[in-house]
């Protein structure tokens, strides 16, 4: 196999380099210290922020922090740029195996026996990627053969190349019954008609050129695709990619991004991290939230497993992860929708494929990258269409909101993800009802006020300002300046205070906590009101529609006076995100 070696370097890109011979492999020595407690300590700090950090007793006693090995050349390279940065001592040196005894770190290792070159440290250079590029086949054309030739070819078939040619028959569209490999009644019919339809004898037994035209066809829909063997180091994993439409781009742990290079949207992700079951299942919930994964789509997830295939209009996501010896491993396929065929066939390589190999990606890699609170490890994290707030008004977490948070939405959720359905809405007031389809147990419940509160008395708004940013609701004061609209409206209050689009939908509080009604959106169009210009749809409105759908929310006719610490702390137990997806 002929190897192709694509390295970034941090500094300048060096040649690839054929594999080193025992003898050759040397070590970077970065320090050497007196006695085992000191040097473990040591270690330590440089493992935090170097690759390839290990440890050996020296002859003498002493203890020696290397990091390596190394062809002698990449260790120069290694050595001139760290030292460079300021990252390893100036009087660090090169040094060979034969000045080591026994290797004291990682816990486990013994450098010296396997004696394998490994690649530079990140900070000098991004780990290899390699991959192996097959050598191309000369073209021969195959003699036909008699059909007792054909029987005798085909016995020398074994039974993994007999399904293999059942499954091809069955693509071609002449064959639907098991893939077992036996030849029966029905794939001998089933031979018999491909083999009229592109214009063979129909004998019921292909020859080893039918059958590499067969192969040919099925494999069609690969050209172009390039599926090579890729080892990536730092992930730990070998497979097959289709290379000729994506390419490697960076490490963001826990993720190995490769890109679209064309004009397919494709994307692969290989994911590679220490952990356990909680940290597989963590990672099971976080995948969800990734644009890459679409919502609708088959969901399992096992003791050591999980798998996600997500789709949508656009684009099929296929997530595959498992769990083995402390190590968690998989791969993300992102194909666009529409080339199922092609996309089941290059996952199926895949899948047959995955390989895992010792290392495991450090948490560091990619730590450089740009961050973003829209992103997880260079990943896009899915944003809803809307998000508004809203309020709890019974005990099992019924929630009021604004008619802009359920209008256009695939989906309705309130915080934490739990899904809500429309139990009602008035669109002349603006008002939507919603049931949560997991029953809730809200800490708060809202307190309809029926009484009208003293014109200019304090009143605040609670919501998510910022669609969630922040993960709690925030408090924003203002006035009571009438109990009326503009031209009137009986059901409607006008305040002085300003909020954001995130906070409408929340509940409007007087001086003494009760819920006078319901944070309404600016009109679109019309007047340009000021800024600090808000409208609030009163209680009694509210609970109209409440009753009107079977519910009965708590009330009170009392003005009352509550402490600025009671009352954040009233609102964020009522107050809920509303998200609407597309």
């Amino acid at each position: 196999m002929m190897k192709l070696l694509v390295s970034l370097f941090f500094a300048v890109t060096m040649m690839a380099r054929a594999a080193v011979a025992q003898q050759d492999l040397v070590w970077v020595q970065i320090e050497a210290q007196p006695n085992l407690a000191t040097a473990q300590d040591r270690i330590r700090d440089y493992a935090a922020s170097l690759e390839d950090v290990n440890g050996f007793s020296m002859p003498g006693g002493w203890y020696a922090i290397t990091l390596g090995p190394y062809g002698r050349a990449d260790a120069e390279q290694v050595l001139d740029v760290l030292r460079a940065e300021g990252k390893i001592p100036q009087d660090s040196y090169i040094a060979f195996a034969s000045n080591y005894q026994r290797q004291f770190w990682p816990v486990g290792s013994d450098m010296l026996a396997q004696a394998e070159a490994v690649t530079p440290p990140q900070d000098t250079m991004q780990e290899t990627v390699q991959i192996e590029e097959p050598i191309q086949p000369s073209i021969v054309q195959l003699p036909d053969e008699s059909p007792a030739e054909a029987r005798r070819s085909e016995a020398a078939l074994s039974k993994e190349e007999r399904m293999q040619l059942q499954e091809m028959l069955q693509w071609a569209g002449f064959y639907d019954s098991a893939i077992d490999g036996a030849f029966g009644r029905g794939t001998r019919a089933s031979m018999s008609s491909w083999q009229e339809a592109y214009g063979y004898e129909a004998t019921g037994v292909l020859t080893t050129r039918q059958r590499a035209e067969l192969a040919r066809q099925y494999n069609a829909v690969l050209e172009g695709m390039d599926m090579q063997m890729v080892r990536d180091r730092e992930a730990g994993i070998d497979m097959k990619l289709p290379m000729g439409v994506v390419a490697f781009s960076r490490y963001e742990a826990p993720f190995a991004h490769y890109d679209a290079t064309g004009d397919i949207p494709a994307k692969v992700v290989l994911i590679s991290q220490a952990g356990d079951q909680k940290t597989l299942f963590g990672l099971y919930d976080i995948m969800q939230t990734l644009e890459i994964v679409p919502l609708d789509g088959p969901r399992q997830r096992k003791d050591d497993s999980f798998m996600l295939i997500g789709e949508s209009a656009s684009m099929v996501s296929h997530t595959q992860v498992s769990l083995k010896d402390g190590q968690i491993k998989g791969f993300t396929l992102v194909w666009p929708a529409g080339d199922e065929e092609r996309r089941k066939r290059i996952l199926g390589q895949m899948q047959e494929s995955f390989t895992r190999t010792s290392r495991v990606m450090s948490p560091a890699a990619g730590g450089e990258a740009e961050q973003s609170v829209d992103l997880l490890s260079g990943l896009e994290i899915r944003k809803p269409r809307v998000s508004r707030s809203g309020f709890f008004v019974d005990s099992s977490g019924t929630v009021v909101t604004t008619i802009e948070a359920v209008q256009q939405c695939s989906r309705i959720t309130l915080e934490d993800g739990i899904e809500a359905e429309i139990a009602g809405q008035n669109d002349a007031l603006g008002v939507a009802v919603l049931k949560p389809k997991t029953a809730l147990a809200p800490v708060q419940v809202a307190e309809l006020q029926l009484a009208d509160p003293r014109l200019q008395s304090d009143v605040a708004v609670a919501g998510y300002s910022y669609g969630g940013i922040l993960g709690a609701p925030t408090l924003t004061y203002g006035t009571l300046a009438d109990l009326r609209g503009l031209s009137g409206e009986e059901e409607l209050a006008r305040l002085t205070l300003t909020a954001l689009p995130g906070d409408v939908g929340g509940p409007v509080f007087d001086a003494g906590g009760a819920v006078m009604g319901m944070l309404l959106p600016k009109a679109a169009g019309g007047k340009q009101l000021p800024e600090d210009v808000s409208f609030v749809l009163d209680a009694a409105s509210i609970g109209g529609l409440l009753s009107e759908l079977g519910l009965t929310p708590t009330a009170t006719d009392t003005l009352d006076q509550m402490d600025p610490e009671d009352l954040t702390d009233k609102a964020s137990g009522m107050t809920v995100l509303v998200n609407c997806w597309e």
